[in-house]
């Protein structure tokens, strides 16, 4: 049984890590296909998947095709309830599910303001209010997760699940903006940031360079930190 994927660059495309890692991380049969998000041929590309117009999307070994990312997260748990995708635990699972609605619908002064990029860490960005804001909801939803689910681990609910995926973006933007967050935010973000699977990722990221860079800032940069 082995899904079709269709992404956009790896780079920037935060919804297209969370459709892979939804898949890569629990062990699920794939095949990926590349959407051009900047060579102008996504309309093309996307073509046979109408009505779907936004990356990533899913297609079943049966042909079906599925858009949005929390869409796929439960179609994926409804066909493979073994492999972890959210908490066992009724009230864990109930609240991993919140988190991510909340992620797929909220936060935009951090989307819109602090686009991710893998390449580089921008030094003395100067976050907005707003963005601020939307750190504070972040902190005080990790902190609850743990508060539901007890987790000792460095994963929100124990065990690594559809939560951690959402979140993998987020921490991109806080490394990759140097935002600031608390020190046990932080370590969540490293733990994220650190996973094999996200390495993976970043590391075919530049298999494609940019010029221009569609995200560049007027700020300097230094290296991505290294997470082992």
């Amino acid at each position: 049984m082995t899904y079709d994927l269709f992404i956009g660059d790896r780079m920037f495309s935060s919804w297209s890590l969370r459709g892979w890692l939804l898949l890569r991380k629990f062990g699920i049969p794939h095949r990926l296909h590349m959407i051009g998000l900047y060579s102008g041929t996504m309309a093309r590309d996307m073509a046979a998947l109408a009505p779907a117009r936004l990356v990533p999307v899913l297609r079943t070994p049966e042909g079906t095709v599925i858009g949005e990312s929390l869409a796929i997260a439960e179609t994926l748990h409804e066909r493979h309830p073994a492999a972890g995708l959210w908490p066992s635990d009724p009230a864990g699972r109930a609240t991993a599910r919140w988190l991510c609605a909340e992620m797929a619908s909220g936060f935009a002064a951090l989307r819109s303001e602090c686009p991710m990029q893998l390449q580089y860490r921008h030094v003395g960005f100067a976050a907005s209010d707003a963005v601020l804001a939307d750190l504070g909801r972040l902190q005080t939803l990790w902190d609850h997760a743990r508060s539901v689910s007890g987790s000792t681990t460095q994963w929100l609910f124990g065990d690594y699940c559809a939560a951690d995926v959402f979140f993998t973006p987020v921490a991109a933007r806080i490394v990759g903006y140097g935002l600031p967050v608390t020190e046990r935010a932080n370590a969540y973000c490293t733990a994220l940031l650190g996973d094999g699977a996200f390495r993976d990722w970043r590391r075919a990221a530049f298999d494609v360079s940019y010029d221009p860079d569609p995200y560049a800032r007027d700020l300097p940069n230094e290296p991505w930190p290294v997470f082992t």
